[in-house]
């Protein structure tokens, strides 16, 4: 179990990872945004208060300056070290300042605001004349005042996030627990179920988003379902097919064993071999059928020639349809490039033509028409009617009194092939009202492109 899970990771983590990340991004960007708006109206502030206090200053400036009580001046005393004031007679000549005011003027702007830095430090001065112009009067606070009133703010701003985010993550923990409760549960109901309980699982008390995972595994369920029981459909009837020739292998090979007669052992033994020779193609159907079984894994389709295939099916039939006196007749373009499976399809068409070829009687033709996105196969048997052309795909199924051998795999196959391809394979009668004639149409049809023409070999 562990091995299992050891890759994974948690979705409960995850989910409180990311709910306190933006929590956390979004008060800082709210506290960053409060900062500097805060920090622009205390600037304004300030700024005015400098402006008034300058104000007052040159209201008294009229009279001697050495009556002017500094202690009565705004500032003083609990701001004495954060602002300091100074008057220039002319603008050149100091003869007033406040106790932490520096020898040096402020700013050489006579009027106005300005930045200054004054044996280095930073100061924020505010200018005025007075009404005869005689005096200078300026009114400076130190920046560091400023930035210590701004991240008071900004201290004020992000303490609460230090306290806020662990009791919030603590809130979230908690609630996403008992939110991912039901998913728990469903995942301990299927972790509980025995090997072939398949059926579906109760959706009535699973939330929405759960909804969905629910209907998903009772469809899983119900596919896993059905492919079972057609692979125990599959594998008694193959046990059943195979039952018959190994009985009759068994019964001839007795014959053989008992007979005295040279003659009777011979023909015993031919039956033998036709026996062998029935089972090993049984054999070989069932393992193809078997490859094309859903979920078997496989090669990317390709692009190559339906009439190359067609041609190569047509010769490796040829000689089996000239013993029986059945000639093979193949119309088709001169190219026609699909993309696919060459090797099915191969399959699929020599399934057709074998059926075709040992259904037909003597001196008749089995014709193979290829053309773009289609393929048809036209005997001259006894054909089948329309009551069973719909059984005849059905695995192991074999119309009685045909008169020939087989494991009735043979079109269960070609329609297993077609499906793979997404063509349709359709039987029905030729123009001529007599024998069968097998169609595959391929719903692409034939795409004679760059891309899918077939490659050199």
């Amino acid at each position: 179990m562990a091995s299992a899970t050891g890759g994974a990771y948690s979705l409960k983590v995850r989910l409180l990872v990311a709910l306190l990340a933006a929590v956390a991004v979004v008060w800082l960007a709210t506290a960053a945004y409060t900062y500097f708006d805060a920090r622009h109206e205390i600037n304004e502030l300030l700024d005015a208060h400098l402006a008034q206090s300058a104000s007052l200053i040159v209201a008294q400036v009229g009279h001697e300056l050495e009556e002017i009580d500094l202690d009565d001046l705004p500032g003083a005393p609990e701001r004495a070290r954060r602002v300091a004031f100074q008057v220039w007679e002319r603008g050149r000549t100091l003869r007033l300042h406040s106790a932490n005011a520096p020898r040096e003027r402020f700013s050489p702007r006579a009027e106005g605001y300005s930045n200054a830095l004054v044996d280095g430090k930073g100061w924020r001065v505010y200018s005025t004349w007075d009404a005869r112009r005689r005096y200078v009067v300026q009114v400076g606070e130190r920046d560091q005042t400023r930035r210590e009133i701004a991240a008071g703010i900004a201290g004020s701003l992000l303490a609460p996030l230090l306290v806020a985010l662990p009791v919030l993550g603590v809130f979230v923990w908690l609630s996403i627990g008992r939110g991912l409760k039901p998913l728990k549960k469903l995942g301990q109901e299927v972790e509980a179920r025995a090997p072939d309980s398949l059926g579906v699982l109760a959706a009535h008390d699973a939330p929405q988003e759960v909804v969905p995972l629910v209907r998903s595994l009772n469809a899983l369920f119900e596919r896993v379902a059905r492919l079972v029981e057609n692979e125990r459909r599959f594998t008694a009837d193959a046990a059943h097919e195979l039952r018959t020739p190994l009985a009759a292998l068994k019964t001839q090979a007795q014959v053989a064993r008992a007979a005295a007669e040279n003659a009777v052992r011979d023909h015993a033994l031919d039956n033998v071999l036709a026996g062998c020779e029935r089972a090993a193609r049984l054999v070989d159907q069932l393992l193809t059928l078997a490859r094309l079984e859903p979920g078997q894994a496989r090669q990317p389709p390709r692009a190559f020639d339906l009439v190359s295939v067609a041609r190569q099916v047509a010769a490796e039939l040829a000689p089996a349809a000239l013993a029986k006196r059945v000639e093979i007749e193949l119309a088709a373009a001169q190219s026609v490039p699909i993309d696919g499976y060459p090797e099915l399809i191969g399959v699929l068409l020599r399934n057709l033509v074998d059926n075709a070829v040992r259904y037909s009687p003597p001196g008749t033709t089995v014709r193979v028409e290829v053309s773009p996105g289609r393929v048809a196969v036209t005997d001259q048997g006894p054909g089948i009617s329309a009551a069973e052309r719909s059984k005849v795909g059905e695995r192991f199924y074999r119309i009685v009194g045909s008169g020939e051998e087989g494991s009735g795999l043979g079109l269960s196959i070609a329609r297993r092939i077609a499906e793979i391809h997404g063509a349709q394979l359709t039987l029905g009668e030729p123009p001529a009202g007599k024998g069968l004639r097998a169609t595959l149409l391929f719903s692409g049809g034939a795409i004679p492109t760059e891309r899918s023409r077939p490659r050199p070999a």
